[in-house]
């Protein structure tokens, strides 16, 4: 599996793969919402010194739904699960996603 995962990190050019983490947070305040960028931000830092490469993107709010999509850059999406649970931010799935940035 860390063959594959280096394969695809070399044949991206040295980008890692994207994952979203999908979340549904019903009564979140807008204050809430920028804590947990704040968590996020900081946890995938301290993760990333200790050798675990994780680095939070962006997220989008939808707020007449309640719906937050979070993306990460990191080699698993192990990684993305264990740095939001470290942080405290629920999820309801993490997946692979593209970053259609340009």
């Amino acid at each position: 599996m860390l063959a594959a995962v280096i394969d695809r990190i070399l044949n991206a050019g040295g980008a890692m793969p994207v994952y979203m983490a999908d979340r549904q947070l019903p009564g979140v305040t807008m204050k809430q919402l920028a804590d947990a960028q704040r968590a996020a931000i900081a946890t995938s830092a301290q993760f990333t010194a200790k050798g675990t490469p994780v680095r939070y993107l962006r997220s989008t709010y939808v707020p007449g739904e309640a719906h937050c999509m979070c993306l990460f850059e990191a080699a698993t999406p192990e990684a993305v699960k264990a740095v939001n649970e470290a942080a405290g931010i629920p999820f309801t799935r993490i997946v692979e996603a593209a970053d259609l940035t340009p």
